[in-house]
């Protein structure tokens, strides 16, 4: 469970650095192609007769929520995950080529325009290096700067505690 924990959180952190980039991103495309990303556009096809301030709320939610997900299973594989590159374009492929076109919620990624599909690329190379970074920073950090060895000497504040040190 504790992997799982760390996998969301790295997830949260990825997705974080992803929606950086897709904002930057998404400013950059042409004209006809700068519509809404496809976080947004299947938060609408879901949830029709929303609100534009709900159905952003909702876009929001849902893009971290599935960022904190695909952490959590990414956290689950083998220790030697790699960079996280291949994990990202894992999930890219198997959402806009797999399960959402597959719900029939979007149509598939060779269905768009290549400047829309290059930047959801991109971005998704951007959230797998993040995720797999921060999931190695998050172990690393419970290991070393929040675990106690068996063998370490107790803090000043410890021992003074205890009426054993200064």
């Amino acid at each position: 469970m504790r992997h799982v924990m760390l996998g969301a959180l790295a997830g949260l952190a990825a997705t974080m650095a992803m929606t950086s980039a897709m904002r930057r991103f998404h400013g950059l495309l042409n004209g006809t192609n700068r519509y809404p990303l496809p976080p947004r556009e299947i938060v609408d096809r879901l949830n029709s007769g929303r609100d534009e301030r709900q159905a952003r709320t909702n876009t929001l939610f849902a893009h971290f929520g599935f960022g904190a997900i695909t952490g959590a299973v990414f956290a689950l594989l083998p220790r030697h995950r790699g960079s996280g590159i291949l994990y990202g374009l894992g999930v890219w492929t198997a959402s806009y080529l797999g399960w959402i076109p597959a719900a029939r919620i979007l149509a598939p990624a060779w269905r768009h325009p290549a400047e829309r599909n290059l930047l959801m690329i991109a971005v998704h190379i951007v959230w797998g290096t993040v995720l797999a970074k921060s999931l190695s920073e998050l172990e690393a950090a419970e290991a070393e700067a929040f675990g106690r060895p068996a063998d370490a000497e107790l803090s000043v504040l410890e021992r003074r505690e205890r009426g054993t040190g200064p």
